[in-house]
């Protein structure tokens, strides 16, 4: 008898669980959510949001901005006004007399203040050399015609377990070149030393480390089934503690695969925690095109509290880093840039995956306060 009551309490939860998701899916009570939006266009960073439905006793919005809190509303009604340029997504529920509710998001774009510049230009976005309460401390603006090797190093080799990815490249030296102003990272489909690419992977360990500020970097990505570019940090601790002990941030990084892949950056945090992997990522996709169309700015904003993530300026992500058990990211970290070919995350290139890849950077630019 215990084991049949248990067996029907779970079967009952279940039901209740579908329950709830047939109703989001199929609108059945409340019915006919609809939203109209207002956004300012004088730079303040304020909407307007006026939500409608049928059976409805109450509303709740969400402004997809990171820790703002929940709004209830009885008539639909929702002002709210961002502080940060960028794409949010409203999150939007209508509730019936039982609890049950429609949901529907909607994706915006608000700009506060006066725009800094073209998102989607003929060229490219671009960034300054200054801010406004901060010194330029680092940079590489690759103008000469080879790589510096007093900022970088070239990594070679398949790594452990294909750089513990299963990734299928060689990394050699020779798929790095600098002319015109740019730094340009290839994957190639050859065969070297028993691998079927090569490419190339560039660090600044024990010559550049950084602890907080901003970090600017100008990038062209490659794109295709299989390719992986990545910008990203290392904490300087690694050869001590290891990986993940001694994080990881990664500024940037694209798992291409053709539609609603090639269009999607991803930033991304690694720690350890109790002896396990942990992370915490967010990703934002081009409102049009590819990132492989034209340059982008990845950013990030660091300090003892946060890391914020941005591409042009808009800010897509961030992540807490206060608690102590994130500790790993008050320490201080090199940079590394790469073109990885398949592995675990992009999986393996095909027949649609067109060689060379390049990965193209104008220019890596530090910045922290004054």
């Amino acid at each position: 008898m215990l084991r049949l009551i248990i067996t029907i309490t779970l079967l009952s939860s279940l039901l209740s669980t579908i329950s709830c998701e047939e109703n989001d899916a199929i609108g059945s009570d409340p019915s006919d959510l609809t939203l109209d939006v207002v956004i300012s266009e004088d730079g303040s960073g304020s909407i307007s949001v006026q939500a409608n439905a049928l059976n409805t006793t109450q509303f709740s919005f969400h402004s997809g901005e990171l820790d703002s809190d929940t709004i209830y509303s009885l008539n639909g009604g929702f002002q709210y006004t961002y502080e940060i340029t960028g794409l949010y997504e409203i999150d939007v529920r209508a509730f019936g007399n039982d609890g049950r509710y429609l949901k529907k998001d909607k994706v915006i774009f608000i700009q506060v203040g006066e725009a800094t510049g073209p998102i989607d230009g003929e060229n490219g976005y671009e960034t300054p050399l200054t801010y406004e309460g901060m010194k330029l401390i680092w940079q590489d603006e690759f103008s000469g015609t080879s790589l510096n090797t007093s900022n970088w190093n070239y990594e070679t080799g398949t790594g452990s377990s294909g750089w513990g990815n299963n990734e299928l490249q060689y990394y050699k030296q020779e798929n790095t070149t600098v002319s015109d102003g740019f730094l340009t990272i290839e994957a190639k489909r050859e065969n070297f030393s028993g691998s079927a690419y090569t490419s190339s992977r560039l660090t600044t360990q024990n010559k550049f480390t950084v602890q907080y500020g901003r970090v600017d970097i100008r990038a062209q990505m490659p794109e295709g089934q299989g390719i992986w570019p990545a910008l990203w940090m290392l904490g300087e601790n690694i050869t001590t503690v290891g990986w993940p002990r001694c994080g990881e941030i990664d500024i940037m990084e694209m798992i291409g695969g053709g539609d609603g892949r090639d269009n999607e950056v991803h930033g991304t945090i690694h720690w350890d925690n109790n002896g396990e992997r942990a992370l915490f990522g967010g990703s934002r996709k081009l409102l049009s095109g590819n990132l492989s169309d034209r340059f982008h700015v990845y950013s990030i904003i660091w300090d003892a509290n946060s890391i914020k993530w941005y591409i042009d300026d808009i800010q897509y992500h961030g992540a807490d880093i206060s608690p102590a058990g994130l500790s790993e990211f008050r320490n201080k970290f090199f940079f590394i840039m790469n073109i990885a070919v398949g592995g675990n995350w992009p999986g393996s290139p095909n027949a649609t995956t067109l060689f060379p890849q390049k990965m193209n950077v104008d220019y890596l630019r530090v910045f922290q306060p004054e």
